[in-house]
């Protein structure tokens, strides 16, 4: 009888990644192979409808209640930057640094982009910020592919310092910690990122481009003329980060303090009236920025707690198939790196949440390994790369770049990030 629900678990396993792959609804398909791995679980007596109800479908939703208002605190932040101009001007004031090579002015654009995402999130913020990044990328003579990729690679490399993504894979990996180790992995593994993005310039901007001056470079005509705003308040991306790294702080408070820095230093608190709307402007369209990753990651919780119960049936199929070392899992990863595109079974935004599950079913591996081995696709692959990602979808078609011109454009690079960063979680944590 394992044997026979271990086939129809793997069954069901595969229809949802060629379900994913196809652009369905993630919030649909993990809510329905929770239900139908619950109903095998049942069967297999391992699970009972009682224990079910309390642990899988209630419990689940239940657990994931911090990450969400992680979620939500981080998206308002993201808000907070972009409807106060403190992302305009920083990125005005970085392309003027960088005078009138257009290499060091894309390379410097990259770093910051990546500095701002370490604690914005949100798609709304990726899209805010790249309507004022891409056409100054474009008026420097980047080719469109090169640009929105560049872009995108750089939103990814902040991630692996964002506290709120790192929220979120907390609801797979409780006993993980924003800390210690994990950083002494994240801050390399972002630099990593940015070195091969700035590679990735270089190599295809080696033609000369005539030339074109920061001064004159040209924004896009709907964003609304730059603000007069104070220098001090370029610090404010980096207020959270700092204060959960350097003070210990977790990451609502932090998130607060970096806001409320950002509205009072541009001069959006001129009365108690002025500061209760904006707080709750900016509030509200940052909740309405991460809506549908809510609803999906409120559902993801059940599919991960229902994995959990199902791992023995994956036993007597994977015992001997799947490596069961710390080396040969990082190998094979490296190997399959690109099956994290299209919502596969490396990207927890898709399939991955099952493979861990799997992974969990021959094998016990430390936390931290595991957690950073399915990280580095889910950032390099997924977030980075794929098409079917929210943010990256909108830059593709905002730009007119097509999907085979985007993928030939990084795919190559994205899967070295992700090889050499996974050579890394072997050193830190295999």
């Amino acid at each position: 009888m394992d044997l026979v629900i271990g086939i129809i678990l793997l069954i069901t396993y595969f229809l949802l990644i060629y379900y994913a792959a196809r652009g369905g609804n993630l919030m649909i398909g993990f809510l329905g192979m929770g239900v139908v791995w619950t109903a095998l679980c049942i069967i297999g007596g391992k699970l009972s409808w009682d224990n079910a109800m309390v642990n899988i479908f209630q419990g689940g939703p239940e657990s994931w209640g911090p990450t969400a208002v992680n979620v939500i605190f981080g998206s308002w932040f993201g808000r907070v930057l972009v409807d106060t101009g403190i992302a305009k001007k920083l990125i005005r004031s970085v392309t003027e640094l960088g005078g009138d090579n257009p290499l060091i002015v894309t390379i410097l654009l990259s770093i910051v982009t990546g500095i701002i995402f370490t604690s914005t999130f949100g798609a709304g913020a990726v899209v805010a910020i790249g309507v004022i990044v891409l056409p100054i990328l474009m008026s420097l003579g980047v080719s469109k592919p090169l640009a929105v990729t560049s872009y995108l690679m750089s939103v990814g490399s902040g991630m692996y310092i964002n506290t709120v993504l790192f929220s979120q894979m907390q609801a797979i990996f409780p006993d993980m910690v924003y800390g210690g180790s994990y950083l002494r992995w994240a801050f390399p593994a972002m630099a990593i990122q940015l070195i091969l993005v700035a590679f990735m310039l270089g190599y295809n901007m080696r033609p000369k481009k005539r030339r074109r001056r920061a001064w004159a470079l040209q924004i896009a005509d709907n964003i609304e003329e730059e603000k007069d705003i104070p220098a001090l308040s370029l610090i404010t991306p980096i207020i959270p980060t700092t204060l959960s790294i350097a003070f210990g702080w977790l990451t609502i408070p932090a998130f607060i303090v970096g806001a409320l820095f950002g509205l009072a230093v541009t001069g959006n608190f001129p009365s108690f009236k002025a500061a209760s709307r904006i707080i709750s402007s900016t509030f509200y369209d940052g909740v309405v920025d991460v809506a549908s990753l809510l609803g999906f990651l409120f559902v993801l919780p059940i599919f991960n707690r229902i994995s959990g119960v199902a791992a023995p049936f994956f036993e007597p199929i994977l015992g001997g198939v799947l490596p069961t070392t710390t080396l040969g899992l990082v190998i094979a990863f490296i190997i399959i790196a690109p099956s994290g595109l299209f919502r596969g079974p490396l990207t927890i935004f898709g399939a991955g949440a099952a493979t861990v599950g799997v992974i969990n079913a021959i094998g016990t591996f430390p936390t931290p390994y595991l957690f950073t081995l399915m990280y580095v696709p889910t950032i390099a692959m997924n977030l980075s790369q794929c098409p079917t990602q929210s943010w990256n979808m909108w830059a593709l078609n905002h730009s007119k770049v097509s999907v085979k011109d985007f993928l030939r454009t990084g795919l190559v690079w994205t899967w070295l990030i992700t090889a050499i960063n996974l050579v890394l979680v072997y050193f830190i944590f295999g």
